[in-house]
């Protein structure tokens, strides 16, 4: 087994930002990570299999609804912490920590935020301790970047909800016990209903021969008439607002995720110029590497410091969804830059499971699509500034 011999970058002391109780929680996720991850991340990646026996150590940290209540099962803490969490998670693997952020952001807090108490006490205290899994469907085969066009429904059959359909590339959907689903009613307007393993009609096929994530279980959600009861609806929101708040949380989460995935690739490829000797003497001393290094560690500290005040406006409940969104674009495409130009770093030992770059490169091909593509965050962009929408 490898060892973890990571150091994180921290090139403008940011630390100085945080509350000791932050780098507390922190190091806490970073030393988990190291001993129970790291270790066996490459083999579960070229098994392609999620490893299930992690999932008790991760609620242990709180990476499951960090900022839910403690009464509900949630660790209680701030934005930052939740950030820094998905940070150090996504250091390990990217599809480590989606396991996560959707099992915090995409379920367990539509139904804090969404649903009635009851539902709240049913289902969270178990997403939390990690005793079920849940999973989120918006996606759909045909629907997408415009999840608005769902065709997946439900029918009011006076006792229950007939509910059918189909949501694709749906992670955590093969091991989950919920399901978070958004769909349309009779009258067209799109609510979210919590599906359980077991429901007559419900299945989720898993999606084999994954090049990304592979250490995330990604699959379908098929609804061939399930009876959906009544109690199960979320009842205290309606629209496209139900699946895009939950959407905002879990881009806020990746954005802080892949910088930890930036910081290992980092401190990986400056670690590797030190030792890998050509020409007589380490490839850290010539000037074209020196030149990635440098432009690696500005972009890195850029994207922490993006983070740590995005942080503060979601801990003063001031961020606005276009902020959000322009972190994770930015954020994911550094993350991905930075992996690219490691693997330059290392040459052909790039590509092996020895080193993590060809990993993360891989992983965060996904990271740049799921949860709102680089394009459309980018119009996103564009009609908060120009207040003209180029799309609909």
């Amino acid at each position: 087994m490898a060892t973890d011999n990571f150091q994180a970058p921290d090139y403008f002391l940011l630390d100085e930002l945080f509350t000791e109780e932050h780098r507390l929680i922190r190091d806490t996720a970073r030393a988990f990570i190291k001993k129970e991850l790291s270790p066996i991340i490459e083999e579960a990646c070229q098994k392609c299999e999620f490893p299930k026996q992690i999932v008790k150590g991760l609620a242990s940290i709180g990476a499951f609804g960090p900022t839910i209540p403690p009464q509900y099962g949630g660790a209680g803490l701030d934005y930052i912490s939740y950030g820094l969490i998905m940070q150090e998670i996504e250091r390990g693997d990217s599809g480590i920590r989606s396991m996560a952020s959707v099992q915090g952001s995409l379920v367990m807090y539509p139904i804090y935020a969404f649903g009635t108490e009851e539902q709240k006490k049913k289902f969270l205290p178990p997403l939390a301790s990690g005793d079920k899994i849940g999973c989120f469907g918006l996606t759909e085969p045909d629907h997408g970047s415009n999840p608005s066009g769902m065709i997946t429904h439900f029918k009011d059959k006076g006792d229950y909800y007939l509910l059918n359909g189909a949501k694709m590339w749906i992670s955590n959907s093969p091991i989950a016990d919920v399901a978070v689903v958004w769909a349309k009613d009779d009258r067209g307007i799109i609510r979210g209903l919590i599906v359980e393993k077991g429901m007559k009609g419900f299945t989720a096929p898993e999606t084999h021969n994954k090049w990304s994530l592979r250490a995330s279980a990604t699959g379908e959600l098929v609804f061939d008439n399930v009876k959906v009861p009544k109690e199960n609806l979320l009842p205290n929101v309606e629209g496209l607002k139900g699946p895009l708040s939950c959407l905002n949380m879990a881009r806020y989460g990746i954005s802080w995720g892949v910088v930890g995935a930036a910081m290992d690739c980092y401190d990986a490829a400056l670690r590797y110029s030190k030792e890998r000797v050509q020409f007589g003497r380490p490839i850290g001393g010539f000037q074209l590497t020196q030149k990635k290094l440098a432009e690696m560690i500005t972009e890195i500290t850029k994207a922490q410091l993006l983070c740590w005040r995005l942080g503060t406006l979601m801990n003063e409940k001031r961020a606005t969804p276009a902020q959000i969104s322009m972190a994770k674009r930015n954020n994911v495409n550094m993350a991905l830059q930075i992996a690219r130009e490691a693997r330059q770093i290392f040459g052909g030992m790039g590509i092996t499971g020895e080193y993590p770059i060809m990993r993360h490169m891989m992983n965060l091909e996904s990271v740049i699509t799921y949860e709102g593509t680089h394009d459309i965050h980018l119009l996103i962009t564009g009609q908060d500034i120009t207040g003209l929408a180029a799309f609909s």
